[in-house]
């Protein structure tokens, strides 16, 4: 674990406890960490920024005690996983989770991702599709639908808050300044306005403002978005943009905030076109771009329903 420095917290702090064990998994030449409950047919739950596998806490309590086996691990770079110079890119996430699921013994899994666990998600089932039994994406656009939205203004406008994320050193700067709340600020702009009222929020925004300052944290998350918008016209990008044709077998479930202010309703709705396989939209009033915190207990139904038909 890495030591902190000048009152930082290190990567020992999001090992909460809880009625779930924490464990770390080698996977893909990296080690991440997860926390796991319950036994059954596996469940993998993955993240999104700013947060880390807490995010999941209602639902690996709750998915748990449906009779599934839930795991939630921390992305490269995030919480208490390994923080590597390179490797923050979709097909490396996906190639990373893919390779949890076969760490853990088993074969497939029901993969259940939101915001950029959404995007690992939707790159499992395309590309790694044996790997992915059914899909659950929430608050995320397909990648390839995602990529089409820069012709809508709306859109456009709601994802340039991330834009200054493409600048070197300085987002993560401020991420982990202390006179600075980038984290509380962002998260009151994405979530919906009921969660912003509660207590629930505000220990959410102390958990991942924290997270966000364990050294090289902040490194890796700002490099997913690097990652994202430098590859848009590289032979990198424009070779994933094409794989990621590939349809989506897997029945997938998509969930959404009818609030969400960054991916638009519209936008996450046109993902459907990417699906072969049994397909499913439902928006959920009220939510913003974290519904499994907002609505979390809708959120886990849903889950268990698709997960066990």
């Amino acid at each position: 674990m890495t030591e902190p420095q000048d009152g930082q917290p290190d990567a020992t702090s999001v090992l909460l406890p809880g009625p779930w064990a924490h464990r770390d998994v080698s996977a893909n030449g990296v080690r991440l960490h997860a926390a796991e409950a319950g036994d059954g047919p596996l469940v993998l739950l993955l993240h999104g920024f700013p947060q880390f596998w807490w995010t999941w806490r209602h639902q690996l309590t709750g998915l748990a005690a449906a009779g599934l086996r839930v795991v939630a691990p921390d992305l490269r770079g995030y919480g208490a996983s390994d923080k590597p110079p390179r490797g923050y890119d979709l097909p490396t996430a996906a190639a990373d989770a893919a390779a949890v699921i076969r760490a853990l013994g088993e074969t497939d899994a029901v993969v259940v991702g939101a915001d950029w666990g959404g995007l690992v998600g939707w790159t499992m089932a395309a590309l790694h599709p044996r790997s992915v039994r059914r899909l659950v994406v929430i608050g995320a656009a397909h990648p390839r639908r995602l990529r089409a939205s820069v012709t809508d203004g709306r859109q456009r406008r709601a994802l340039a808050y991330a834009l200054h994320y493409q600048l070197p050193r300085l987002p993560e700067r401020r991420l982990t300044r202390a006179d600075d709340d980038p984290v509380a600020d962002l998260m009151r702009r994405w979530a919906g306005p009921a969660w912003v009222q509660t207590a629930d929020f505000a220990e959410a925004v102390d958990r991942y403002r924290a997270a966000s300052r364990i050294p090289q944290a902040a490194y890796g998350a700002m490099e997913y978005y690097r990652w994202a918008g430098r590859s848009q016209l590289r032979p990198d990008g424009l070779r994933f943009a094409r794989r990621m044709a590939a349809p989506v077998t897997a029945p997938t479930l998509q969930l959404h905030g009818a609030l969400d202010p960054y991916v638009l309703p519209r936008t996450a709705l046109g993902s459907d076109r990417y699906v072969a396989g049994a397909y499913e939209w439902r928006e959920l009033p009220g939510a913003g771009h974290f519904p499994q915190e907002e609505t979390p207990a809708d959120v886990t139904a849903a889950i268990a329903g698709w997960a066990t038909p």
